[in-house]
């Protein structure tokens, strides 16, 4: 996968350290193009601590490192610096699919060794990665005399702020990631009052913390994202917030069956406690920070996955037009409706359907507390004729899409995940949506735990076997492992469209996907289930609507990234619409991206050229507020003329007031020109270019 020249620059620089005027030693190391520094030292106890400073002005104070345990005195104080190696990564490297092809991956990591000064003499590294655009911090825990494994009971990092930024966040949720995110100070951080939430299924905040990617802005500009890489046999973490001394702390999720946060075995290391920091917010999300703190490729090239548009009856339950169960009468999953789908997604170059509710034990799936043994993963219902399904999916062209609702019983998948999986490859089915509804069994686990991090990484191993994709609902973080194991191709893991639908609170409001762009979007791909056209729901939701424009829909393609795009809304919703064309036309997989402007929470403009391809597509959207865009296309390439089609908001659009007013407008563009965007209130445009002939 290696695309470039890889090499590697190593310093010893034993204890010969620059000297603080106190006399203690420090350690610093730059980003490559010497904006960012971080910096290490030891206080007057031994206590470890660093400090980060951007374009010379200090962004992070003196913040401390260390861990509690169960059954050892914590580790962080009394310590020296017995060796430290710097190093620095330049190298190139290929996605087999994404946002881009090639990725840049140049940056200086600082090693430290560190050891106790007193007994027991326990030794760890500390690791320090910085980019251009960020930094990220991992201890590598060693093998000590007499001791093989530990048991944490809370990680110690700080990140302590300079002021009382503006962040946008969510709470730190041990349960769930789909709360509306919240603008504030961090002063006026206050996760407890999220607890009672009439749309949540399940959910548990013990603490004022908030959950990452939490992304914020200080009195300067500058933008700040923190978040976590690799997460791998740990535990997820949240950040405490202390709104007085604006100090954020790392909060482990718990396990209430073992006491403890963590359990591993020596050596093991860390995820990467990761901060994006750029001047401009549009830099976060063109930041490849995340992905480049996880390890290469393991699985090679992955033909087998596709990126893809895809249908499905989701939507169908959400407005209640049918359900996933069978004894309903009313059943979705039935042979007819996926020919159904099959033949229009044929038409309409579309290339899967995903089938919800097709297997048995959906009549006891949701709100009952013995959820164990209810789902059976290979066996239809009586109107499901899942082998035919598949065959006729061939036929046309079009791939399946299975979808596995554990229903929070994870014990109860790990034991078919070789049958099930099996089946899918028998039947030349590469892709999986999974889903995890409900307070985790057994109880006293929690979807961001330990325990559970290592559930979905078994489920992402093993269906690789089977070469199977994974696209997972109620998920844990994304923090980057799609780099490591490609077959993560897409997650839910915020606030989704369904909220729209049924939601009592009034839905997603116009500034939350202008928000998510910045935040959410910034660990990894989002299935979002975008393209809805009929904007109020008529005449299935008298009280919901989507709070967007049908034109911010169609953006969305863009604007969201997801290798895998559904095109949401029923399919009458698309008969005979001309703005379905957009659907039909748009790319779901990226040469390159580039985000032209954006402010977090108000606006994002993204244009993004198709792999093995010269087209390109623009999606622009805004929150509550219209506002005029002017676009330069100087991302074109020079010298080459483009057929645009415009997909705009009617001059009379407006989110709540007249959502479906739109227009198209068809042009010839080259990279010297400039468009003149106006986005309604809750608006958007999507734009395609293709080039002309010649």
């Amino acid at each position: 996968m290696l695309k470039g020249s890889f090499f590697l620059l190593i310093g010893l620089l034993l204890i010969n350290a620059c000297q603080m005027p106190s006399g203690h030693t420090t350690s610093s190391v730059s980003s490559p193009d010497g904006q960012i520094v971080v910096t290490t030292g030891l206080s007057g106890d031994g206590q470890l601590q660093y400090w980060v400073d951007f374009k010379g002005e200090r962004i992070i104070d003196t913040s401390t490192l260390g861990f509690s345990f169960r059954d050892q005195p914590p580790l962080g104080a009394g310590l020296s610096v017995i060796g430290e190696i710097t190093t620095t990564i330049n190298e190139e490297w290929t996605m087999p699919w994404g946002e881009q092809r090639v990725v840049k991956n140049h940056g200086q990591r600082l090693v430290l060794n560190l050891e106790e000064t007193a007994a027991p003499h326990r030794r760890f590294d500390l690791h320090i990665m910085v980019y251009n655009d960020g930094m990220g911090i991992r201890y590598h825990l060693l093998r000590q005399q007499g001791v093989d494994s530990v048991f944490i009971t809370e990680e110690h990092t700080q990140f302590q702020l300079t002021d009382d930024h503006t962040a946008w966040w969510i709470p730190g949720d041990w349960d769930i990631y789909e709360h509306l995110y919240t603008k504030s100070k961090v002063s006026e951080i206050d996760a407890l009052s999220k607890r009672d939430h009439p749309s949540l299924a399940q959910t548990y905040i013990p603490h004022n913390a908030v959950n990452t990617p939490v992304t914020m802005r200080t009195e300067e500009g500058v933008h700040l994202s923190f978040h976590e890489a690799n997460l791998t046999d740990y535990a997820g973490m949240t950040l405490k917030v202390d709104t007085e001394s604006h100090l954020l702390e790392s909060a482990l999720v718990q396990s209430d069956i073992t006491g403890v946060a963590v359990q591993r075995a020596l050596p093991f290391s860390t995820p990467w406690r990761t901060l994006q920091i750029t001047d401009h917010a549009a830099d976060l999300i063109e930041s490849n920070l995340i992905v480049n703190l996880n390890e290469p490729n393991r699985l090679g090239d992955v033909p087998w996955f596709q990126p893809t548009k895809y249908l499905g009856i989701w939507w169908d339950m959400h407005l209640g037009t049918k359900t996933w169960d069978y004894a309903s009468g009313n059943h979705g999953a039935t042979t007819e409706y996926a020919k159904e789908m099959i033949d229009f997604a044929a038409r309409n170059n579309i290339g899967a359907i995903l089938v919800e509710g097709w297997n048995t034990g959906w009549e006891h799936w949701i709100g009952f507390e013995d959820r164990e043994g209810v789902f059976d993963f290979i066996t239809p219902y009586p109107d499901y004729d899942l082998e035919e399904v598949a065959r006729y999916g061939k036929e046309k062209g079009v791939a399946l899409i299975m979808h596995h609702e554990t229903s929070a019983a994870p014990r109860t998948y790990e034991q078919q995940l070789d049958t099930a999986y099996s089946l899918m490859e028998k039947l030349g089915i590469h892709a999986v949506k999974t889903g995890y509804v409900g307070k985790i069994i057994p109880k006293g686990e929690y979807h961001h735990g330990q325990w559970m991090v290592n559930h979905y990484r078994k489920v992402l191993e093993k269906a690789a076997e089977h070469q199977i994709a994974i696209n997972a609902h109620e998920p844990i973080k994304a923090t980057g492992i799609r780099r490591t194991l490609p077959n993560a191709v897409s997650r839910e893991g915020l606030r989704g469209q369904e909220f729209n639908a049924w939601s009592p609170d009034g839905g997603n409001p116009p500034s939350h996907l202008p928000t998510v762009a910045f935040t959410r979007m910034l660990a990894g791909p989002i299935d979002y289930t975008p393209g809805i056209f009929n904007i109020k729901l008529d005449p299935y939701k008298a009280d919901n609507q989507v709070n967007t424009t049908l034109a911010q829909q169609l953006a969305l393609y863009v604007v969201i990234y997801s290798p895998v795009q559904m095109a949401a809304d029923l399919l009458d919703a698309y008969r005979g619409h001309p703005a379905f064309q957009f659907i039909r036309d748009v790319a779901v997989d990226w040469e390159q991206s580039q985000v032209l402007n954006g402010e977090v929470g108000e606006f994002v403009t993204i244009a993004r050229q198709e792999r093995n391809g010269d087209r390109w597509f623009v999606g622009s959207i805004t929150n509550e507020e219209a506002r005029d865009i002017t676009l330069a296309l100087d991302f074109l390439p020079e010298g080459q003329t483009f057929n645009a089609t415009l997909y705009l908001d009617g001059e009379d659009a407006h989110w709540d007031e007249n959502p479906t007013s739109y227009r198209i407008e068809n042009r010839t563009l080259t990279s010297s020109d400039t468009l003149q965007l106006s986005l309604a209130a809750g608006g958007g445009a999507a734009i395609s270019l293709f080039p002309a002939k010649q």
